[in-house]
């Protein structure tokens, strides 16, 4: 009797003939203005600001040149705190170009995780918006800025300081970046971005020029990008899918760059396309929910989209459906990643039939391995078999800044970012998420570690314990929610009262929007708190049923 062949494993090795770049992030520009200057680069809709890229590189030039005059060297962390608009992306390349790494500071964050983010990653030079929307950035930076001490500056968009910066470095000799990039490798750590933490504090993954940049030019190819394409971003630059998948992917093809709004509004997200003739259209789930959502949908002329991506969390089968049929992107892809990843690892092709590119994020992108393993052995699991999804190649993050432990828990010895998300491997190698093993929770696309909430709330007087938990929403594909433990002779507390003591010292979407008060926690044997139960207790008691059946990619 022939013996049955071993069951094929969960592991596939993305193959490309097309090489890795070896380009810093600055270099590449550089090549970029060179082969396609004319064009355009950067357009700002709320402003009318248009660059072309050989008006773009002046101006990434002139902010680098004057990052140098204030003593910004190679290594330095340089903060920037803002909405999107032209100015984030001038800081990005500048920075790049001078060696020194962007730390990216969420527009949402307030005073605690402003403190924290600034004295954690060393930043000596903080260039932020004056405000945004109910945000006083002016006031908060104030309050804190006392207990940073390598904060040596901090310099405000559109205040004089700001002009004289970039003034002094039109003026300075450009020969300067030319030394500076004779100095610059392609390994070197050029990003810092935060992730909540397991701990109860954000951790920095330590990203370079070789992870963001072929990350970014990689998705492009993955959306067959020219410089014919224009992308519309309204995703946010503080996170990889603005910055990476919008940004670099744009700038390493000689594509557009087309900012609708400061911060997401799906009408001058719609608009954008329409007037600036986009081809690709990014989002969250939420965004794009919200944009098929307009009652004048149809009003819109989207008839330049052929392509996009959504991405950022659990991607609704049926949302993707509409995209395709009612906004006419018949080649949008889904793409899967984390932030340690630069991010993207998997991506939906162009050419995968409609099943496919709606119900699975895709298969392993070029030069990254992946694989399924179980999580208690490590072991690879057969095709079919869910476990956790790893990540290995050029993609994977340095580290965490400043945290080698918490780098260690994350990363093996074998490179292998373990990326806690729970995944099904088909036989043709297209992955499916089916779960998350680590305690996290995607709110309309922001990672919330919910210990990180919980130890905010044990600040609250009257709180005992604390524990929050995802339950399903059909908007932002989770909600939070506290059970939380009163001490006795406490008022009672509701979720109103709870969201009070929140506001203005956790960003938004760290708030939670549903309270619980109970006596105890539903428990395991070994001492520990069942969040599956609380979760399926919740879904009851809230009457979320119809969210928890929504499917996902």
């Amino acid at each position: 009797m022939t013996p049955s062949p071993p069951p094929v494993p969960s592991y596939a090795s993305g193959t490309s003939s097309v090489p890795l770049l070896g380009d810093t992030i600055g270099a590449d520009l550089d090549r970029t203005v060179a082969r396609v200057g004319g064009r355009e680069a950067l357009v700002e809709c709320a402003t009318g600001r248009r660059f072309s890229y050989t008006e773009f590189a002046a101006e990434v030039d002139a902010v680098a040149l004057g990052l140098d005059a204030l003593g910004v060297a190679a290594g330095d962390r340089v903060g920037i705190w803002a909405p999107n608009c032209a100015e984030w992306a001038f800081v990005q390349y500048a920075t790049a170009k001078l060696g020194a790494i962007l730390v990216n500071v969420n527009p949402a964050y307030r005073t605690h995780e402003l403190r924290y983010v600034l004295r954690q990653s060393g930043i000596s030079i903080l260039v932020s918006a004056p405000e945004f929307r109910s945000s006083d950035y002016r006031g908060m930076v104030g309050e804190v800025r006392g207990e940073c001490p390598d904060l040596r500056e901090v310099v405000f968009l559109g205040d004089p300081e700001w002009e004289r910066l970039v003034a002094g470095g039109r003026a300075a000799d450009h020969g300067l970046l030319a030394e500076r990039a004779a100095q610059l490798s392609p390994d070197d750590p050029v990003n810092i971005q935060y992730t909540s933490g397991t701990t109860g504090f954000p951790k920095g993954a330590t990203l370079t020029h070789h992870n963001l940049l072929n990350n970014g030019f990689f998705v492009g190819e993955g959306c067959g990008y020219t410089e014919a394409d224009r992308i519309c971003i309204p995703v946010p630059y503080y996170h990889c899918f603005g910055m990476g998948m919008g940004n670099l992917a744009a700038t390493s093809h000689g594509a557009t760059m087309v900012i609708p709004a400061p911060g997401f509004d799906p009408v001058a997200t719609l608009r954008a396309v329409q007037e600036e003739r986009c081809t690709s259209l990014y989002g969250v789930p939420t965004m794009f929910i919200a944009e098929l959502a307009l009652p004048d949908l149809a009003d819109y002329d989207l008839s330049s989209l052929r392509t996009g991506i959504m991405a950022g969390s659990p991607c609704p089968v049926e949302v993707m459906k509409r995209v395709v049929a009612e906004m006419g992107m018949t080649e949008v892809t889904i793409c899967y990643g984390m932030t340690e990843t630069s991010p993207v690892s998997t991506q939906t092709g162009a050419d995968d039939d409609l099943d496919r590119r709606t119900s699975t994020v895709g298969r392993v992108h070029p030069h990254l391995e992946i694989k399924v393993v179980d999580p208690a052995t490590g072991l690879t699991v057969p095709r079919g078999a869910p476990g956790e999804l790893c990540t290995r190649g050029y993609s994977v993050m340095r580290g965490y800044w400043g945290d080698a432990e918490a780098t260690a828990k994350t990363i093996d010895s074998a490179r292998w970012m373990h990326t806690g998300d729970l995944a099904v491997m088909d036989a043709e190698g297209y992955v499916n998420i089916v779960g998350r093993i680590k305690d996290l929770v995607i709110r309309g696309g922001e990672n919330v570690y919910p210990r990180e909430v919980e130890e905010f709330l044990y600040t609250h007087p009257d709180v005992v314990d604390a524990q929050v938990i995802g339950v399903p929403d059909e908007r932002f594909g989770e909600e939070l929610m506290a059970w939380v433990r009163l001490r006795e002779g406490a008022e009672p507390l509701t979720a109103e009262a709870l969201r009070e003591f929140c506001a203005g010292r956790l960003a938004h979407f760290k708030v939670p929007r549903y309270v619980k008060v109970v006596d105890a926690f539903p428990m395991t044997v070994t001492g520990k708190v069942r969040k599956v139960e609380m979760r399926e207790v919740s879904v009851r008691e809230l009457g979320l049923e119809a969210a928890a059946a929504v499917r996902n990619a």
